[in-house]
């Protein structure tokens, strides 16, 4: 018992800070040496646990990165009532997070897809179903927006689901490199003004 807990946090580090080095460096430009001295790990542990630097970054996608994205991004609107409001104050918190964040190189997700996108269909694979549980979420929590009375019964969810995640992706690119306080703020108006549009209008 005692070895399997050590083990799990041998493993819980060591994916930690391979998503560090990965959303730093990106991929391709991270080796094993650099994971092993950033570790203070020799190739014989790291062998132990994993068979290669893709069954590595696998590992990350399936545990950390999916837990990232879904208890940032998904977890805080499932079921709740007034959905574009949670959308937003979800969204808000998201970019509140990356504002604060002095290392920022943009979504974590999004910067795994560019960088794998025509390289590596497995991993595209595990990380495109991360993004699919996302888009997914978003639409069942639009649809019962409609059928509630919160959104106009004509608005089209999946469209509307495509926006705000392609305009995350965008916003959060942006920050990057620009002012991410106002950026954020910015965005944030346009997505309730964008919102309002979409809203059931009260019957006079």
């Amino acid at each position: 018992m005692e070895k399997n807990l050590k083990r799990m946090a041998t493993m819980q580090r060591m994916q930690s800070t391979g998503l560090e080095l990965f959303y730093q460096q990106g991929y391709y430009n991270t080796s094993i040496d650099d994971i092993l001295k950033k570790l203070s790990l020799s190739k014989g542990a790291f062998y132990y646990h994993f068979q290669s630097k893709e069954d590595f970054f696998i590992s990350i996608v399936q545990n950390l990165l999916f837990q990232k994205v879904y208890s940032m991004l998904v977890e805080p609107i499932e079921g709740q009532e007034d959905p574009l409001n949670v959308i937003i104050t979800a969204i808000d918190d998201a970019l509140e997070t990356a504002e604060h964040n002095e290392l920022d190189y943009g979504f974590v997700l999004s910067n795994f897809i560019t960088e794998f996108n025509g390289k590596n269909p497995e991993i595209m694979k595990y990380l495109l179903d991360i993004m699919s549980v996302w888009e997914v979420n978003l639409i069942t929590t639009l649809q019962k927006g409609k059928t509630d009375g919160y959104i106009d019964r004509h608005v089209d969810s999946e469209a509307v689901a495509t926006y705000v995640i392609s305009s995350y992706i965008g916003i959060r690119t942006l920050m990057v490199e620009g002012n991410p306080r106002t950026l954020r703020y910015k965005y944030i108006q346009q997505l309730k003004n964008y919102f309002k549009l979409i809203s059931q209008k009260a019957v006079a």
